[in-house]
């Protein structure tokens, strides 16, 4: 039950039907709920109730408060009395989105409140739902000394590691600072949390988005590595703003106000900065390959961070909400200020369903991109796991052996490549947010063997024929060049193997200039596999149609049976800046024999048809009558006896006939080509394997070419995942 429904239950507020308005137990006017700042203002209100153990009585809404000649409204005030004249504290709320300016501005506009107010407040509270600051005030004094929070009912803050308990006599207590419980948040606020944070360290131009958004994958990483470590109820957090005394800033007594409060936000600041980078040095031990270089940021800079981050339990945050809000999060960025195109949700999960994946599953992902397979793989044993142990939150026995069955795959079965550093890095963090499975994510060009890889990354996991299912969106349009990569001569795809009706009878294998990327990620998802496995492949349209490419189609049949193609409309990448028409490739990978006889035959068919037809007798034959009439034309024909043959070669009449002559025999050669392609075709279908190939195509995949949803769940995906499941079950079940 979240805060707002607490409030409700308690009758301490009230929502309307349509949830446009609310009215507050202490405050009988409705207010408009629609507003994002009166809905952070409620939670407020609940918790100072609940959480706080104040008085609804004693606290008011909407405080008109006299500043010079003008009248302005306060959030909140609580009071020490029930006549409500001593202030407590002031409260000032701010909606979720704010920026870390204008929540700066919101505290400078909190203290004024506070120093216009008759009576002297004690404490303000700045919050904005997403972040909040808590300050302890002495007016008289002009101090603004940074609390870790503001007292429950019945205590008060002497100094910053002193509390006063008042019951019915007053009586000191000494102590450390109290330090907060980490609270579990939604997937909303965790957005916004990361998004805030985001902003705050590029805002202002001292870093760009591409440099803000690694540094608070650092802190991230610093924060989840803080939780997991042991310590003792109510010993401190390190990822935590934790507050110093005046008493410890030399010569503290000869300070005027503000040079004492930057004294002490220096220290705090200090003491910060050297917790953090421990943490991010003891993650580093761990796992080097997650980040690198060392954080780049100042200790003010991370203070900002840490305080939007701080009070989270990212830990027992819901596994789905914080991966969604990582993810939605980072896709935001990379689609907005990066240029990357990541494969959409629905096509995801559509893929990853279809695939009958078990925990001792080994997945790859050649081109992870955000791990955006790898994760949907994960949730889906999971999602087994929670069905096998249904008890798992409650038995213990039973919550070890569920966290082993998935847990056991995210760190040892799934694997991922990456050849952007920085995408690759947000793959490892999303892992790692999904509890662990970042060490199988590598950054590296997907196209190296698996030699060079095991070599350069020092990771031995990827190894070819190993693997049950590849699940993958490919880089489209770009080219390898022999010039550029070595290893392109090491791809049959790189290669050029001469037509079987090349009309000179060629057989000199010859290296291409280039060949396109998503062409080569076919070839090297099949060396990945093991005989039996699945590939689940994003291809452009192009590769299944063209006809300058049957050869790639050839290839795919000799290799793989394939299971089926879903063609997906071309809009399906429109919001993320793509427009290739594309389509989900299905196939299974044949055992090395079973290619090798496919090859065989083909070849035998090809050339028993080229004897049947008596093919290079007909092309010899051919050339000749050529020849030869060439020649008796031209000593017959030539009007210009005085010309050399030379001459008469240039005359526009030579050009028309030796045209003509040309187009009539090569006619012949194409029409006898063609007889050749269709007995070739024929033969195929009797004398090749014969299976199903299921077919379909999505005309709606649950969203436009915006993004915009126009279904409930995925559209056609949803039918077509239905029938395609039984069909691979069907072809799993009888061995096909």
């Amino acid at each position: 039950m979240n805060i707002i429904e607490q409030g409700i239950k308690e009758k301490l507020i009230k929502i309307s039907e349509d949830e446009k308005q609310i009215t507050y137990c202490n405050f009988h006017r409705p207010r408009n709920y629609s507003n994002p700042e009166e809905k952070v203002q409620a939670e407020t209100f609940v918790k100072l109730v609940l959480q706080y153990d104040y008085r609804a009585e004693r606290i008011k809404m909407y405080e008109m408060v006299t500043m010079g000649s003008e009248r302005k409204e306060a959030d909140i005030i609580v009071y020490n009395d029930d006549d409500c004249s001593q202030p407590h504290i002031l409260v000032e709320c701010k909606n979720d989105t704010v920026s870390e300016q204008e929540f700066l501005q919101a505290i400078e506009q909190a203290y004024s409140y506070a120093y216009a107010l008759p009576n002297d407040v004690k404490y303000v509270w700045v919050t904005s739902g997403a972040k909040d600051e808590y300050f302890q005030v002495d007016k008289k004094r002009n101090t603004r000394i940074t609390q870790p929070d503001i007292p429950q009912y019945g205590v008060k803050v002497l100094a910053t590691y002193k509390y006063v308990y008042e019951a019915e006599a007053l009586k000191e207590v000494e102590g450390k600072q109290k330090f907060f419980d980490l609270e579990i948040v939604e997937e909303n606020v965790l957005t916004i949390r990361f998004k805030q944070a985001h902003d705050a360290l590029w805002a202002g131009g001292q870093l760009n988005p591409s440099e803000a958004f690694d540094e608070l994958d650092k802190l991230i990483f610093c924060k989840i590595w803080d939780e997991r470590k042991h310590r003792l109820p109510g010993d401190p957090y390190d990822f935590q703003i934790i507050t110093a005394q005046k008493e410890e800033v030399k010569n503290w007594e000869k300070l005027n106000n503000d040079e004492l409060r930057r004294a002490i936000r220096d220290i705090e600041n200090k003491r910060l900065l050297e917790r953090v980078n421990q943490l991010y040095e003891e993650g580093r031990k761990k796992d080097a390959e997650v980040f690198r270089d060392n954080i780049r940021l100042s200790a003010e800079k991370i203070r900002t961070v840490v305080g939007y981050l701080q009070d989270i339990n990212l830990g027992e945050t819901d596994l789905d909400a914080k991966g969604r809000a990582f993810e939605t999060f980072m896709d935001s960025f990379f689609r907005g200020n990066f240029g990357q195109y990541f494969t959409p949700r629905p096509i995801v999960k559509f893929a990853i369903d279809i695939l009958p994946i078990k925990n001792d599953s080994f997945v790859l992902d050649t081109s992870c991109g955000s791990g955006g397979f790898l994760l949907y793989a994960l949730n889906k044993i999971r999602e087994e796991a929670n069905r096998m142990y249904p008890n798992y939150k409650k038995d213990t026995k039973q919550y070890g052996r569920w966290k082993k069955y998935w847990h056991d795959f995210a760190e040892k079965n799934l694997f991922g490549i990456e050849i952007n550093e920085q995408i690759s890095r947000a793959a490892k963090m999303n892992m790692i947010i999904h509890d662990d499975g970042h060490t199988n994510v590598i950054t590296e060009d997907g196209l190296l063997s698996s030699n060079d890889i095991a070599y350069k990354t020092t990771n031995k996991g990827f190894k070819y024929n190993h693997f049950d299912f590849i699940i993958t969106n490919p880089p489209f349009g770009s080219s390898v060049r022999k010039s550029e990569k070595a290893y392109l001569s090491s791809y049959d795809f790189g290669k050029k193997v001469p037509d079987w009706l090349d009309v000179k009878g060629k057989t000199t294998i010859s290296k291409r200039d280039k060949q396109n990327t998503e062409i080569l990620f076919i070839e090297q998802c099949h060396r990945f596999l093991k005989e039996g496995g699945y590939l689940a492949i994003v291809l452009p349209d192009g590769i299944l149609t063209n006809s300058s490419l049957q050869y790639v189609r050839d290839d795919i049949e000799d290799k793989f049976r394939i299971v089926s193609v879903v063609s997906i409309p071309q809009t399906a990448f429109s919001a993320t800046g793509a427009g290739v028409k594309s389509s989900v490739l299905f196939v299974k990978k044949h055992s090395s024999e079973q290619t090798m006889h496919l090859r065989n035959l083909k070849a035998s068919i090809q050339i028993n048809l080229k004897e049947e037809f008596q093919y290079f007798e007909h092309l010899q034959k051919w050339e000749k009558e050529k020849k030869r009439k060439t020649i008796e034309l031209e000593n017959f024909y030539n009007p210009y006896p005085s010309f050399s043959m030379t001459e008469l070669k240039k005359t526009a009449e030579y050009k028309a006939w030796k045209e003509e002559l040309n187009a009539f025999y090569s006619e012949k050669v194409n029409d006898l080509k063609e007889q050749l392609q269709d007995a070739y075709l024929k033969e195929r279908q009797t004398k090749l394997p014969d299976y199903p190939i299921f077919m379909a195509i999505a005309e709606d995949i649950g969203y436009d070419a915006t993004g915009k949803s126009t279904a409930d769940g995925d559209g056609d995906l949803d039918v077509i995942k239905v029938e395609l499941s039984k069909f691979i079950n069907h072809l799993e079940f009888n061995n096909l």
